[in-house]
């Protein structure tokens, strides 16, 4: 019987489905408001995985408080890399999603998505999905040009973007993000403390 009910509160229930939804939603927009400042302009862009991250730290953290369950963090990350790639989004963006979504959902659930700590660690990780793209566009910049090209991107854009990227850029983006991530989930628990504190969140 034990066994049984602990198996039951792993089990996404619709209302579960649901709320994992709404917060996708509201993940997805403010993901798009945080980076839609940087992403059209060729010299800027490369920030935009830390835009992303500045504004979606509440919304992940009460999405894991209300849905503290295996495989919520993974559904958001799928969603998102699903929609990205449906808007022409480079392949490793779509897949950088999915694959830290995973991550992400594993981390939380070390603590049973009950510890702030390990839960803003979970975000800094699924922040990592959006740097997918500039990861290939450093390490392979001909297939990264090529794939960009056929997803209807300007050359024009390609080429600013190759003149104004430095090596160390890369280095930029990745703890440029986590710790962006890192601020935006600590804010985010100070915003939510009472309702994190109802959901049995400890420091």
């Amino acid at each position: 019987m034990i066994n049984q009910t602990e198996t039951e509160k792993k089990v996404l229930t619709v209302k579960d489905l649901v709320t994992a939804g709404i917060f996708t939603a509201l993940f997805f927009i403010f993901t798009l408001i945080g980076g839609i400042v940087f992403a059209p302009n060729p010299v800027l862009t490369f920030y935009m995985p830390l835009g992303s991250a500045l504004l979606c730290g509440p919304i992940f953290l009460l999405l894991v408080a209300k849905v503290p369950k295996p495989r919520a963090v993974t559904i958001l990350g799928v969603i998102v890399g699903l929609i990205f790639f449906a808007t022409g989004m480079h392949w490793a963006m779509d897949i950088g999603y999915i694959i830290m979504g995973i991550a992400a959902d594993f981390v939380a659930g070390i603590k049973k998505y009950k510890s702030k700590g390990m839960n803003i660690l979970s975000y800094m990780l699924f922040c990592l999905g959006a740097t997918g793209s500039y990861i290939v566009f450093f390490i392979d910049p001909e297939g990264w040009t090529s794939a960009m090209l056929k997803n209807g991107t300007e050359q024009a854009y390609i080429d600013t973007m190759a003149a104004s990227a430095p090596a160390w850029m890369l280095y930029v983006i990745l703890f440029g993000t986590l710790a962006v991530a890192a601020f935006s989930g600590w804010a985010g628990s100070k915003l939510m403390k009472k309702q994190f504190e109802r959901a049995g969140i400890t420091a």
